[in-house]
């Protein structure tokens, strides 16, 4: 695979001449590239007039590669072959270089170019593009292509650093003006203004103006913002530092490469740079898949005209009335901040209160339509989520996440931050993040908000259930995390856990479908058989295998010990809960059919046990049911 690098464009704010003189101190060698070892001229040339200067040179770089690799290989140094042709009349120079050793297995194709700024002409721009295709190298091919990557990524920024570095040298030896190149006079005399590439500034003679000149270049105020662009479609290095942020040279490779790419082949408008940005962020800059994710989302922003929903679209009177959530000041990071989200240029952030969740929302029309708000968020509007903040988050919220979280991005998932009941309050919690001025008071912070609270929809206004385009991508969630069992008349259901490590946390969520049954949590050091059944149901009946798993032998207290109390669960009724183990070991989860409790000494039997006992006249409890185990720090 051809690995390949595009610079943005490079600005140095002084005048061609000048860096040209900073640029010629590289040679014949340069302390300030440790890996550049030397170089010799090859063959050098000049035009008649003297306006084209030709130098063609054999440098030779040292390599960071491993000991070993440079002993297959053979060869201690690597030699390259360096063109460089530099037109003072145009005032550019032309930088074409080619790898000499090992030719025939790795080809490194490199073409560097100064020029004037197209906006200031005491400026110069700076670019760069590269190419390696590695052919064969002894089986070390990957190994080959890492390290020349990461060697030549780590000296693109020293080279510019260098460059300003003899700059700096050169003014401060006094030098700061040389004069631009003139043609030679008619009558034959020596052009004291021609410069070339090899000789250094003190080659110039003194009435020329450049030693112990005064004059500034017209370059050294500071420019607009604007103007520090060389070119409407280049990209400027300070213009991506001041608006798009830090990135490595490749990531600035790959912005340039898609933004070209679409500059080519995409007629008319071309989406923001900070946009095309977010896909490359949102593909770990593979720019083939970002390129691919980009002309999807491209397409289906053309095909729902949102481009002009703004203008075209005003939301429905019902969105209005039932929707919950609004705009809401700024957080610490001064994006704008809501009781429900946050917005900024590149980013957002989510503040979502769970109070009250519950099995009862996580039905089927709900989960689909919320996986695929999820869908559409993720593939068109990548990496602008800056962080989600959920509050509250319920004991059923682990059921939900489980739904969701393998349709979002692992870069997305992890700009969450989940709090259960009250620790969100204090430090760590939301005050990290957003001052307390601006928390709404029904999250115990001091702002009273007016953010729409909405309203329950009406039946009426459901949509009827259709199924999806993709039925195999969006399952009933009892279908895919969900068991059923049936509880019988003298049979509990029965569930193992084994626990190698205290402190973990169990946490389960049950639906009792029919009959009313006890929920109990035992313990045991001793490992319960399991694979006996005390009856089976057919396959395709909602109420599924039961098993029962503690022997009738063992002795409450000495085989095995109750860790909660006994919960009495209602038809109809959702439970959710959780345990902190203290102890490894086996932890049974048993639902067993809930009876008359057997009198002690003359009291009378209760009068809800009485109708309990008269309900359960199938002798048989049906459930559906989820568990799952947690480290300690996960589940807080």
């Amino acid at each position: 695979m051809v690995q390949k690098y595009q610079s943005p464009v490079r600005v140095y704010k002084y005048p061609f001449e000048l860096v040209m003189a900073a640029y010629e101190k590289r040679f014949p060698t340069c302390p300030e590239i440790p890996v550049f070892l030397g170089s010799e001229i090859l063959h050098e040339s000049r035009s008649d007039d003297g306006s084209i200067h030709i130098i063609e040179r054999s440098c030779k770089l040292n390599v960071d590669a491993p000991r070993l690799l440079k002993k297959i290989a053979g060869v201690e140094y690597v030699f390259f072959i360096q063109k460089n042709t530099v037109n003072w009349k145009e005032r550019t120079l032309r930088i074409e270089a080619h790898n000499e050793t090992f030719a025939n297995r790795v080809v490194v194709l490199e073409t560097c170019s100064y020029s004037v700024h197209p906006e200031n002409e005491e400026w110069t721009c700076f670019e760069q593009s590269a190419s390696l295709d590695i052919k064969s190298f002894f089986g070390f091919e990957s190994t080959v292509e890492k390290i020349a990557m990461k060697q030549y990524t780590s000296n693109i920024k020293r080279g510019k650093e260098v460059i300003e570095h003899y700059l700096k040298e050169l003014i401060s030896q006094g030098i700061t003006f040389i004069p631009r190149w003139t043609p030679p006079l008619e009558s034959g005399q020596k052009d004291e203004q021609t410069l070339a590439v090899g000789p250094g500034v003190d080659d110039v003679p003194a009435e020329s103006g450049a030693r112990g000149a005064t004059k500034e270049p017209a370059g050294n105020s500071c420019p607009s913002a604007e103007a520090v662009s060389p070119d409407a479609d280049k990209l400027d290095a300070d213009y991506i530092e001041r608006y798009l942020g830090q990135l490595t040279p490749m990531q600035e490779s790959c912005l340039i490469r898609l933004r070209q790419w679409l500059q080519e082949t995409h007629k008319g408008k071309i989406p923001k740079d900070e946009h095309i940005l977010r896909f490359l962020r949102a593909r770990d800059f593979n720019i083939d898949k970002a390129r691919e994710m980009l002309c999807q989302s491209l397409t289906w922003r053309k095909q729902y005209q949102v481009d002009y929903i703004l203008q075209s679209w005003r939301p429905p009177a019902l969105l209005d009335e039932y929707y919950t959530g609004g705009w809401h000041y700024q957080d610490r990071e001064q994006r704008v901040l809501s009781s429900f989200n946050t917005y900024k240029w590149l980013s957002w952030t989510c503040l979502v209160d769970l109070e009250g969740l519950n099995m009862r929302h996580l039905w089927r029309p709900g989960v689909k339509a919320l996986l695929r708000i999820i869908e559409v968020v993720e593939d068109n509007y990548p990496e602008t989520l800056g962080r989600l903040l959920i509050v509250r988050a319920p004991r059923v919220f682990p059921v939900l996440w489980t739904l969701v979280s393998p349709f979002i991005n692992e870069n997305t998932r992890q700009k969450f931050l989940i709090y259960s009941g009250n620790n969100y309050q204090g430090p760590g919690g939301l005050v990290d993040y957003v001052d307390k001025d601006v928390i709404p008071d029904f999250l115990g912070g001091d702002c009273v908000c007016n953010v729409p609270e909405g309203g329950l929809v009406p039946k009426s206004l459901y949509q009827a259930d259709e199924e999806p385009e993709n039925p195999e991508h969006i399952r009933l969630w009892t279908e895919t995390i969900y068991h059923s069992a049936s509880v019988l008349k003298g049979a509990p259901h029965e569930i193992v856990v084994e626990i190698l490590e205290g402190e973990s946390v169990i946490t389960w969520d049950f639906d009792i479908l029919k009959g009313d049954v006890v929920f109990s949590l035992f313990h045991s050091k001793r490992a319960p058989e399991t694979g006996r059944k005390e009856a089976t149901l057919p396959s395709t009946s909602l109420a599924g295998d039961n098993t029962q798993l503690i022997d009738k032998t063992w002795v409450l207290g000495v085989d095995y010990s109750r860790m909660e109390s006994p919960l009495v669960c209602r038809e109809g009724e959702s439970i959710q809960g959780s345990h902190v183990t203290r102890w490894p070991g086996f932890y049974i989860l048993q639902w067993k059919m809930h009876g008359p409790l057997p009198c002690s000494g003359t009291s009378l039997p209760r009068v809800d046990d009485v109708l309990a006992s008269l309900q359960v006249s199938s002798h048989r409890c049906k459930i559906i049911y989820y568990y799952e185990v947690l480290a300690s720090k996960d589940f807080r």
